[in-house]
């Protein structure tokens, strides 16, 4: 799924550049090469780098890509029910609340939820 949605990202974003991480997992590489992405909500990069490798156990998740503001993952084993997603829901809003907040359009919680209902990669952006 990773290699995959590495494929789509490169045609969507062809700007995007390689980076190689010396890191166990992708997760722990965001801490290594200091990403700030979320600077504007949280500093503490390791909370994040924690959730992340959580999905990576439990979701397949993989970081595909990281921009200044950005994560963006695949994810081989999304949740598939509207119960399991909403529970995911509101941990990606407790992760990154602008993409509920500041979505298009913005999303009630629920709505997000039935959004990412078998969503093979998801993306995060804050303001």
């Amino acid at each position: 799924m990773a290699a995959q949605y590495a494929r789509v990202f490169t045609e969507q974003h062809p700007q995007a550049r390689l980076g190689l991480v010396a890191a166990a997992c992708g997760a722990h590489a965001l801490t290594a090469l200091g990403w700030d992405g979320p600077a504007n909500y949280d500093n503490d990069i390791a909370k994040f780098s924690a959730v992340v490798r959580d999905w990576e156990h439990r979701f397949g998740a993989r970081v595909v890509a990281v921009g200044f503001d950005t994560l963006h993952l695949s994810v081989a084993a999304p949740p598939i029910e509207t119960e399991d997603s909403l529970l995911v829901a509101a941990e990606h809003f407790a992760f990154c609340p602008d993409n509920v907040w500041q979505g298009s359009p913005p999303y009630p919680l629920a709505a997000y939820a039935e959004r990412i209902v078998g969503m093979n990669s998801w993306d995060f952006w804050w303001d």
